[in-house]
């Protein structure tokens, strides 16, 4: 290594504190000693480091005192907290460029389906209807729990997967993601532990990161999570929440068996913890699954869902369900973080749900997504790609590349080709998922991801070949 580059790396290592708040303003700096024994470089390489940093204003010095942090607060950057394991195709890194890319890019990666699969027949039948509506609808807040005829819809909805829930216990959100990060924000303070599934949803990790939370990843098996790990992780942590999918796992598509569902919630038992049941995927079930939140009457469990995956993206709405107590303090907070919902949005869901071809479409979705499910498994077998299992249902394939080989390398070179994947780091906290990626069959229509995907699995086999 360079002096130069040593010099980069001291400034970098700096930065990156800065960035992730454990430099603070007026925070002294380690000695120019201190920092050269930490990195083990030169102390000339630390005082060069230090006078660019100076030259930059990042940095100031006191005489005699030694250097100081200058300047106001850092905005908070994700990307600078814990290790940067990984980072290429991290979390945020899928999801950016999954939102950032126009349609030429190719994204079997991705979460949702394609923008022709959604009930655009019905959105524009709601859309036209409330141009024509009260002004209300077009121009005031919604109120604190959300729409009365939404939340009612709801209450009726949820009684197909077991759950009988009250409209006063449901809450609306601007989405899924919004309602996870409420629920963190009302029971959650910095140090907390949280179990998560391994893997998970990506974005819980992102999410959770910026709630300053420790996470505890527990391996999901094909009937659940691994419960001897979860109870050991009970005991050693005295975790405060457990965030999971029930009914359509993400990324695995597996479904949670009622016994492991009845042994988890027996293990809770006599515990502080709080299960957030993330059921976003249900309206893509033919048979509904087993659901935490029926099991435990809402007692200790909270689900959210949301629209974006079945009506639209582009309307943000979302939903907690959950005691009425803790609804109550939730609507609280909801008002002091974003004041009132979006009542042109929840107008629109409502109106889209209740038309009379959106079950129809569902309908017609569930079994297009079982055809594609046939379909991509033997297109992924052809080129050496095994699911983890065969889902029921829902849109994800989570599959094992061939022995050996690493999904974030495969899926850097498909991305240069236009295609974006999803390696199983992303998903998984312990980085235990080198193998795997995940596939939405929705998204796999177009035969040249197969056709990438074959030729670079053959050039990291000829190259890593040539290693040997």
């Amino acid at each position: 290594m360079g002096n130069g580059t040593r010099i980069n790396a001291v400034m970098d290592e700096i930065q990156s504190k800065i960035a992730s708040r454990t430099y603070l303003p007026g925070n002294r700096l380690p000695s120019v000693r201190a920092q050269a024994q930490m990195m083990k470089v030169s102390v000339s390489t630390v005082v060069e480091a230090y006078e660019r940093l100076m030259a930059e204003g990042i940095i100031t010095s006191r005489k005699g005192a030694g250097f100081y942090v200058n300047g106001p607060v850092a905005p908070f950057a994700l990307t600078q907290i814990g290790p940067k394991l990984d980072r290429e195709v991290d979390p945020l890194w899928i999801s950016r460029q999954s939102l950032e890319t126009d349609n030429t890019v190719l994204k079997p990666g991705c979460g949702w389906l394609p923008s022709s699969w959604l009930y655009e027949t019905g959105m524009r039948r709601a859309l036209r209807n409330l141009a024509k509506a009260n002004t209300l609808e077009l121009a005031e807040y919604a109120t604190p729990l959300g729409h009365p005829a939404l939340r009612q819809l709801l209450s009726r909805k949820l009684m197909n997967t077991g759950i009988e829930v009250s409209p006063e216990q449901i809450m609306t959100t601007e989405s899924g993601t919004d309602a996870i990060d409420l629920i963190c924000r009302f029971l959650l303070e910095s140090g907390d532990t949280v179990l998560v599934d391994d893997p998970c949803y990506f974005n819980f990790h992102a999410l959770l990161k910026a709630h300053r939370v420790r996470v505890i990843s527990i391996p999901y098996m094909q009937n659940g999570p691994n419960l001897d790990l979860f109870e050991s992780a009970l005991k050693e942590y005295s975790p405060r929440l457990y965030i999971t999918n029930s009914a359509i796992h993400n990324p695995t598509g597996a479904v949670l068996l009622p016994v492991t569902a009845h042994k988890l919630l027996k293990l809770i038992d006599n515990t502080d913890l709080i299960v957030i049941e993330d059921d976003i995927f249900a309206d893509f079930e033919s048979t509904p699954a087993p659901r935490l939140a029926s099991f435990d009457g809402l007692s200790r469990v909270i689900q959210i869902g949301s629209f974006s995956k079945t009506v639209s993206a582009s309307l943000r709405c979302g939903y907690i369900i959950a005691r009425k107590d803790w609804i109550e303090d939730l609507v609280d907070l909801k008002i002091a973080t974003s004041f009132g919902g979006g009542r042109l949005a929840e107008e629109v869901i409502l109106m889209t749900l209740t038309d009379s071809g959106y079950r129809r479409h569902m309908e017609k979705v569930r079994l297009r997504l079982a055809d594609e499910m046939v379909k991509i498994v033997s297109k992924l077998r052809a080129i050496g790609i095994e699911p983890w299992l065969i889902p029921q249902a829902g849109m994800f394939l989570w599959c094992s590349l061939p022995e050996g080989i690493d999904a974030t390398i495969i899926a850097r070179a498909c991305l240069e080709e236009g295609v974006i994947l999803a390696p199983g780091n992303a998903f998984s906290q312990s980085l235990s998922a080198l193998g795997f990626l995940r596939f939405n069959v929705a998204q796999c229509a177009d035969d040249r991801i197969f056709e990438i995907l074959k030729k670079v699995l053959l050039e990291y086999n000829t190259n890593h070949s040539l290693l040997i």
